[in-house]
């Protein structure tokens, strides 16, 4: 019996409970560093040295903390559901925690593309997570980090709205729905289909359409999650 898709799409507020600072809240990224000046291509273009410091910072972040009960819960699903996870985070917690089919929107921060031949990526090894503007792939490219800056356009973006429109449920979760394109997705989503919303401060001005409003954090959210789809 074939499985109902299931369409996930996760922010920051999912990985917030492992411990990874988000850009909006009163302690984030935002407040040590200017946006535009550690993720525009206008910032990267001016000073990429900053650049490279910058996420080499959230790199060492990152290796230390761990996927939590939300990613786990959402692998859980897989036995029931045919799980896409559409991922505005560009860390790897979604993969660590063992899901299969994991679309990021906005880049991965454990990556390194060419400056030259931007379809070119290379995965850091756990030892060597630095780069710098000297930093050159192994087929000799300057590198820049694997990450849509500011003023770059998305180039998930098209294959994110397919699997959108073939959505049997749409989640959003931990998501302010002010980040563009990725907001926009819930547009996508077919008339009739089940959308649930998981955050602990839900943007519901931004709704257009019946939502189910589950409002906890992601931990909490994905196993009431579970236990709704579970009963239906």
């Amino acid at each position: 019996m074939k499985k109902p898709i299931l369409v996930i799409s996760t922010g920051a507020g999912i990985s917030a409970e492992s411990g990874i600072k988000t850009f909006r809240d009163a302690d984030g990224l935002w407040e040590n560093y200017p946006v535009m000046e550690v993720a525009s291509a206008d910032g990267f273009r001016r000073n990429p040295e900053l650049i490279h410091q910058f996420y080499n910072e959230r790199r060492k972040q990152l290796v230390n903390a761990i996927p939590n009960a939300a990613h786990l819960g959402l692998v859980q699903l897989e036995k029931d559901f045919d799980v896409y996870i559409i991922t505005q985070n560009v860390d790897d917690l979604h993969e660590r925690a063992g899901s299969e089919n994991v679309l990021h929107l906005h880049g991965e921060l454990m990556k390194i593309r060419s400056i030259t031949h931007p379809e070119y990526t290379e995965t850091l090894d756990i030892d060597h997570l630095e780069t710098t503007p000297a930093t050159r792939g192994k087929n000799g490219d300057p590198m820049r980090p694997h990450i849509v800056f500011f003023q770059e356009a998305v180039p998930n973006i098209e294959p994110a709205i397919e699997l959108v429109e073939k959505a049997d449920v749409f989640v959003v979760i931990g998501t302010s729905l002010a980040v563009y394109p990725a907001a926009g997705l819930l547009n996508y989503v077919r008339p009739g289909v089940p959308v649930f919303y998981i955050d602990p401060n839900p943007a519901t001005s931004a709704l257009n359409r019946p939502v189910t409003v589950i409002r906890e954090p992601a931990t909490i959210g994905v196993q009431k999650l579970a236990n709704i789809l579970h009963k239906q």
